[in-house]
């Protein structure tokens, strides 16, 4: 019923994370969403690394399932037309390429899905800084 950690540490990740994720806007809530698939994916790496492959599964598993059931499940289709389709092929593909790295101990697949999350990320945070993005965002709250 209730979560443990195993360090002070840890629980007040959780709480930092959780107050950030109801005191955010839309955009920042996708920034996070990033945030989380590219730190995954930067543990996955590190496990591959130190061969810790429990470690690895757990984070390619985290990362995956930020992409899948946040990040595209967040899209929106209607509105977002051929642009949210494309989006949502990038991030089959990112989870292709996480699970390929699993599979395979392929760090060239987990490094790919880092740049790829990373420059999708840059390309967000360009977008939330048009005060007009900014603004529409906030309206529709």
């Amino acid at each position: 019923m209730f979560a443990t950690y195993s360090s002070p540490s840890q629980a007040y990740a959780r709480v930092d994370v959780e107050t950030g994720v109801m005191a955010a806007d839309p955009h920042r809530l996708v920034l996070m969403l990033f945030d989380g698939a590219l730190v995954a994916t930067g543990s996955a790496e590190h496990a591959l690394q130190t061969q810790d492959l429990p470690a690895k599964g757990r984070a390619v598993a985290k990362a995956v399932d930020i992409v899948t059931n946040g990040l595209k499940a967040s899209l929106d289709f209607s509105a977002g037309g051929d642009l949210a389709h494309r989006l949502a092929a990038l991030y089959d593909y990112i989870c292709a390429r996480l699970l390929q790295g699993n599979l395979h101990n392929d760090a060239a697949a987990f490094a790919e899905a880092r740049s790829l999350l990373g420059e999708l990320k840059s390309a967000w945070q360009e977008i939330a800084g048009d005060p007009a993005v900014v603004s529409a965002s906030t309206t529709t709250r």
